[in-house]
């Protein structure tokens, strides 16, 4: 048996920074410390800080001191909020996501309609859409980009700018990009902004390529964990047996091991710990001939 792990599986920088960060938080501080939301999608890194004492809570007004702001940001009232309730934020938000508001920030104020290329539900998309304007639409799929078309025509804005969630599918941005370009009244300016992050970008193309190599091909990450799910759907597409999980626990190993070459990749705010234990149980007794670290 031959397992191949990713070379960019597990904590990316900025899910690195904020969870080191509440651990160091957690050490340093003997009240109690509040994290307004999950600091990270994963369950496992959740319970752990839980265990050292975070409280998570949803509401900024449940906070009683010390708060941590997520790696996905929050909205741009709650700092207004926190500061009128003396409340001290420790701000987490990843780089990439904060590069994001003060790009939207700037565009909303000089009046370009924002299209914005990801989950409307999703925590980082909330922060972002709370420093536009009102004139926003949100691009979930492909086949929402005619109505939103549809949307910039009725406001008779002539100016537009297209963004994404920092872990967005490269491949569903650049073909909304290259609809809108097509559809586009030539009277509209356009401005095109490629937020996916590279880490994610890195992370997806390497996917990609190893589900392509495999028999057999894990992806471990959060079950609400957005950049987790499009490791997933990418590697389906290239090797038929693809499992995506939590934890090693929600493997099937008969069906693991029947395979000879097995590829692993992990989400962004999977930790490392979760893939050790996951090449740790197939290899079991027996090991495996070849364990790649790419």
């Amino acid at each position: 048996m031959e397992i191949i792990v990713g070379k960019t599986a597990g904590f990316c920088y900025g899910v690195k920074r904020a969870v080191e960060g509440a651990k160091e938080e957690l050490e340093h501080t003997k009240e109690k410390v509040y994290c307004l939301g999950e600091i990270v999608h994963n369950k496992q890194v959740v319970n752990e800080l839980e265990k050292k004492g975070l409280v998570v809570i949803e509401d900024i007004e449940e906070a009683k001191g010390k708060t941590l702001i997520r790696a996905h940001g929050v909205k741009k009232e709650i700092y207004d909020i926190a500061n009128r309730r003396k409340i001290e934020l420790k701000d987490y938000t990843c780089p990439n996501v904060l590069k994001i508001h003060k790009m939207v920030e700037k565009y909303a104020k000089e009046g370009y309609y924002i299209f914005l290329c990801g989950s409307k539900k999703h925590p980082e998309n909330l922060g972002t859409l709370s420093y536009c304007n009102e004139n926003f639409y949100v691009i979930e799929k492909e086949e929402d980009t005619i109505k939103a078309l549809e949307s910039l025509k009725k406001s008779s804005i002539p100016k537009l700018l297209v963004i994404s969630q920092t872990t967005y599918s490269l491949e569903k941005f650049y073909i909304i990009e290259e609809i809108i370009k097509n559809e586009l009244p030539k009277n509209i300016e356009l401005i095109v902004k490629n937020t996916i992050c590279k880490a994610t970008e890195i992370r997806q193309k390497e996917t990609e390529e190893l589900s392509k190599k495999v028999e057999y091909m894990i992806i471990i990450g959060g079950v609400n964990s957005s950049n987790t799910k499009k490791l997933y759907e990418i590697a389906k597409v290239n090797c038929q047996n693809c499992v995506c999980v939590e934890t090693v626990k929600q493997l099937d190993l008969q069906e693991v091991k029947k395979c000879h070459k097995i590829g692993i990749m992990a989400g962004a705010s999977t930790p490392q710990e979760s893939i050790e234990e996951v090449v740790r149980t197939i290899c079991g007794n027996e090991g495996a001939e070849r364990v790649f670290r790419r």
